[in-house]
């Protein structure tokens, strides 16, 4: 995925409930409940199933 053309500060998302429940469920498994590694984690997951 070519990013280079991407020049963004920050982006907003709307979450489901069932997405809410799996970052936390991620948060408090993998990260120490910390909920902003689990969204980095899961989005960089999810990128690298795009490519």
């Amino acid at each position: 995925m070519n990013e280079a053309h991407i020049d963004l500060e920050a982006v907003e998302l709307e979450l489901d409930e069932e997405l809410l429940d799996a970052i936390d469920e991620k948060a408090f498994k993998d990260h120490r409940e910390n909920r902003d590694a689990a969204v980095r984690d899961l989005l960089d997951e999810w990128l690298k199933a795009q490519d």
